[in-house]
């Protein structure tokens, strides 16, 4: 057995350091990844269905065509038939078609939260950054307070708020809740930029302090805020869907969404469990690809796992 580290690899990593990016050299690592590329397939299918769900689905999700099935008496629904993969729901309407249509809300919930989140992060966070003294100050103990907070019972009561519950009150209430954890992240990548060389070279020169923020030290701090976008957009689609499933997404059950689709039958878990376990399978598989996929980007980015 060879003990140490042999010529062979010695080579392969001086030759894979030298001359190429950090990100060239991430990306030639996360192609030999198989967990990132377990969680881009699974992300990659996700978005594909959610965009083409419209087309895809077999019935319209709206429509209780199934309804002469349904008997509420004896707590029965349709079960699956030619037509209809996995039968229909409490109201008759096709389990399926709406199982494949919520997929894009719940896209859009997450993705909408998300952006949101970042926008409102990369403000604070550059302010805090990039000014420093009482303005680093007070955004810092507003982010201490938020991030002092569970974030699903900071999302609750934001949510709460609202007189009326809509899909835009689960993606502003969830987007509030990400904002000071992409200011932070950014704050302190931009604190590590203002003593590199290339800062100090341009403070030096005479550079005014807009053009090293905005030039300098925003580009270069926010690789490891966008790679946070993507363990985010998990947390995002848990959290709007638990929302929804306490009553606070839209009311609106025409657009399903998985999480909306958890609360209507939690009252029929015990006679009709696969109406809860699919919606839950769903959020659990795309929360995982995204959790997988933004891991292994965190890794392969990060500088000290460079060879």
């Amino acid at each position: 057995m060879a003990l140490g580290v042999s010529k062979k690899e010695k080579i392969d990593g001086l030759a894979e350091t030298a001359g190429v990016s950090l990100a060239a050299s991430a990306w030639k690592r996360l192609k030999r990844s198989p967990v990132f590329l377990i969680g881009a397939t699974i992300i990659g299918i996700f978005v594909v269905l959610s965009i083409l769900s419209p087309w895809l689905a077999p019935q319209d999700p709206s429509v209780p065509m199934l309804i002469d099935q349904v008997v509420k008496a004896r707590n029965e629904i349709p079960p699956p038939q030619p037509g209809h993969l996995l039968g229909g729901d409490l109201q008759g309407r096709d389990f399926f078609s709406r199982l494949l249509v919520g997929s894009q809300q719940t896209l859009i919930v997450g993705v909408g939260a998300t952006i949101i989140g970042l926008t409102g992060g990369l403000i604070l966070g550059t302010l805090a950054g990039a000014l420093g003294g009482w303005v680093d100050s007070v955004v810092m103990r507003i982010v201490d307070v938020m991030l002092s907070l569970p974030s699903l019972l900071l999302a609750f009561s934001i949510a709460a708020m609202f007189a009326r519950p809509s899909q835009f009150t689960v993606i502003l209430a969830v987007s509030i809740v990400q904002i000071p954890v992409f200011a932070r992240l950014l704050r302190g990548s931009m604190l590590a930029q203002r003593h590199s060389d290339h800062v100090l070279a341009a403070t030096a020169l005479g550079v005014k302090k807009g053009a090293i923020v905005f030039r300098h030290m925003l580009p270069n701090s926010l690789s490891p805020v966008i790679v946070q976008s993507t363990l985010v957009l998990a947390t995002a689609i848990i959290e709007a869907a638990a929302l929804s499933f306490l009553g606070l997404g839209n009311p609106d059950d025409r657009l399903p969404e998985w999480g909306q689709m958890l609360g209507d039958v939690q009252n029929v878990f015990d006679t009709h469990p696969h109406l809860a376990a699919w919606p839950a399978i769903c959020i659990i598989i795309v929360a995982l690809g995204f959790t997988l996929m933004g891991e292994t980007l965190r890794e392969a980015l990060d500088p000290k796992n460079r060879r």
